[in-house]
């Protein structure tokens, strides 16, 4: 990239807190169990191609995607040949060649796809590497329990053109408590349909558990664990981490977890405001006093929505600073009457540490009404990902 020619905004990977999370989470692993990183959403904004390399260097050889696109990307920023990467969601069947050529993993739940994954390798000469997604309550994908013995005996006559990887599910908001029946429910349909199949054929890897389900009930970590919003420094919510700090004693405050993102900018100008007048467009905030104002380029075009107006935050010097004024496409205003010493182009972040203070993703979540996750896959792919 043309240095002369820099983002209004770039967000920085911490390869070190990664490191942290991934070493904290494979801990908690039991009995050898893989740890999946679940990298859709653009890596839950932090970017594919920035964060997998650096995932693979913390020790994931696993990595788990949407859609094709998704793996295309995955593939193509690897550094291990061995590194594996699985799609838990979409893909076409003019896409099953280009993914048993390159030895995607690649979930199914309806049996039309199943016979075109064995049809495409047949003509491509290469088993087709696949995860058999099954219905334990979730309602969405999967195939059901009268479909069960037909499916297994089809993947093992056809077991020359179907490499079975797993068997898997996914359990139903495993982050709240008032789910744990449900839970407990799936995982017994789960068992159930791996008692169907180990009847027919030798067992593969079983999968159910996201963030939320390895971090609560230890007990369901099977195999393997698809790993998505705990490896990037955040709890799935707010009673997952309680439940951790209970079980494990920890003082209030005390995370294990260390955030890997951090979305900084510049302050671009400053200027002066008589008290009185308003700021930026319509009506919408009235100066009460005389105050000093800085532009920063960053807009909802970026990620930082319009329903922070008047009530967002960013930290310049380490000090807070609210937003005034509408949030436009490619700016806001926030109050720096507080600060003596701010200039133009002093750093400025928008989530993250600066200082002793932090702009959190939950916080910045909650003035928007958003989960962690929304806000973080809204940060758009344009937005240059640096690692440090």
């Amino acid at each position: 990239m043309d240095t002369r020619f820099l983002q209004p905004s770039y967000i920085e990977l911490d390869k070190n807190a990664l490191t942290n999370n991934i070493r904290f989470l494979k801990a908690r692993a039991k009995n050898g169990v893989r740890i999946s990183s679940v990298i859709k959403g653009n890596a839950y904004g932090h970017g594919i191609s920035a964060f997998l390399p650096i995932a693979e260097e913390a020790g994931i050889d696993h990595f788990s995607v949407f859609s094709a696109n998704e793996a295309y990307a995955a593939l193509n920023h690897r550094k291990n040949p061995a590194t594996k990467v699985m799609i838990m969601g979409m893909i076409r069947d003019e896409e099953l060649e280009w993914a048993v050529e390159n030895g995607i993993e690649f979930y199914l739940f309806e049996h039309e796809r199943l016979e075109a994954a064995a049809e495409t390798a047949r003509k491509v000469g290469k088993r087709a590497q696949v995860h058999l997604q099954i219905e334990t309550g979730m309602n969405r994908t999967g195939f059901d329990e009268p479909e069960w013995d037909g499916l297994f005996s089809y993947v093992h006559k056809n077991k020359e053109l179907i490499h079975l990887c797993g068997i898997c599910t996914h359990f139903a908001g495993a982050e709240s408590v008032a789910n744990y029946y449900r839970v407990q429910n799936q995982e017994k349909e789960l068992k159930k349909a791996v008692n169907v199949a180990g009847g027919i054929l030798d067992l593969p890897a079983i999968h159910a558990s996201s963030s939320a389900a390895y971090l609560t009930y230890p007990e369901k970590h099977f195999d393997m664990a698809r790993i998505g919003i705990a490896q990037y420094g955040f709890w799935p919510s707010r009673e997952t981490y309680m439940h951790h700090m209970k079980t494990e004693n920890l003082e209030q405050g005390e995370d294990p977890l260390k955030r890997v993102l951090t979305w900084k900018s510049e302050i671009m100008s400053l200027k002066q405001v008589e008290g009185g007048d308003f700021i930026g467009y319509g009506n919408v905030f009235l100066a009460g006093r005389d105050m000093r104002i800085a532009t920063v380029p960053i807009g909802y075009t970026h990620g930082f929505g319009r329903n922070l107006t008047n009530t967002g935050y960013v930290l310049i010097n380490g000090i807070r600073c609210g937003v005034v004024g509408l949030v436009n496409m490619n700016m806001i205003t926030v109050n720096v009457s507080h600060i003596a010493n701010a200039k133009k182009g002093d750093e400025v972040v928008l989530i993250g540490r600066q200082g002793e203070d932090e702009i959190t993703v939950a916080s910045f979540g909650e003035m928007t009404n958003n989960l962690n996750y929304e806000v973080l896959t809204r940060l758009p792919s344009s937005i240059p990902r640096v690692i440090c």
